[in-house]
């Protein structure tokens, strides 16, 4: 048994290169061997969201507080609420965030494949978000 105690991981800010806005990842686990899953609590502030990005062997999202918005190529974005699960399946290129009044937090969940949970890409413009 390994019990992870709150606080015993630092919060970190969103790297500007994967997010638009202010972010806070809060680790809540890191892969160990034979397992490759990980998962970690993210905070955005209104208005702030991922870059573009995809996942080699897909995401959920556990909605944990506030309003998000999410969104996958192509498709109309969606509001999501506290509760709400989303998947996004292996390859599918997604943006995830907070509306633009309310914030939103989630747990994100993700395995790794080859070292790597995620592939990222160009952030989503104003224009993108505000459809």
């Amino acid at each position: 048994m390994d019990i992870q105690r709150v606080g015993s991981q630092a919060s970190v800010q969103g790297p500007k290169e994967w997010f638009t806005g202010s972010v806070r990842i809060d680790p809540m686990l890191t892969a160990k061997a034979p397992s490759s899953v990980g998962a970690a609590s993210v905070t955005f502030e209104p208005g702030a969201r991922t870059a573009w990005h995809t996942h080699p062997l897909g995401q959920h999202l556990i909605i944990t507080a506030g309003l998000g918005w999410v969104q996958t190529e192509g498709g109309q974005i969606q509001e999501v609420r506290p509760g709400d699960v989303v998947w996004f399946p292996p390859g599918a290129k997604h943006w995830h965030g907070a509306s633009p009044q309310v914030g939103m937090t989630h747990i994100a969940i993700q395995e790794s494949q080859n070292g790597s949970p995620v592939d990222w890409l160009e952030h989503v413009s104003d224009e993108q978000y505000r459809k």
